[in-house]
């Protein structure tokens, strides 16, 4: 019988980086839910411009924008206790012998998250949101 205490054989890096990197891309999508809908609601020509604008102002100026960051980042929080669990940290032992693992990976995925956000949010979607016709602005610093 196995040490519970004693970590696991990791999996393959490829694996672990597939795990984080879903991870961090699936909180940012869920971060940024206050102007996806009115993108894609335009896009496939389920609402008109004026009506997905006053959505994406509802969503981003309203408490649901909180409330989905505090989803998100309530979704990471799970989302790395599961990684360490299936990777053999389940103990508060484990946890002690793994904490800078466990401290860097946190970091990371926390940082990647907030990047991964303002990436997706503020310069995809905006862009794909003033291509569809929605009445935002472009940054002052954007070039083009």
């Amino acid at each position: 019988m196995s040490d519970p205490d004693q970590p696991r054989d990791s999996p393959p890096p490829r694996e672990n980086w597939r795990a984080l990197l879903g991870l961090v891309l699936s909180s940012a999508v869920v971060a940024s839910l206050c102007c996806l809908p009115s993108v894609v609601l335009v896009l496939f020509g389920l609402a008109s411009v004026s009506t997905a604008a006053a959505l994406s102002d509802q969503l981003y100026w309203g408490p649901a924008r909180y409330v989905l960051y505090a989803v998100s980042v309530a979704l990471m929080v799970a989302g790395l206790v599961v990684y360490f669990r299936r990777r053999g940290i389940c103990t508060l032992a484990a946890a002690k012998r793994e904490r800078n693992r466990i401290v860097n990976t946190t970091l990371l995925v926390l940082v990647g998250g907030v990047l991964a956000y303002l990436v997706w949010n503020y310069l995809i979607l905006d862009l794909i949101g003033i291509a569809a016709g929605l009445p935002w602005k472009l940054p002052a610093w954007w070039p083009f």
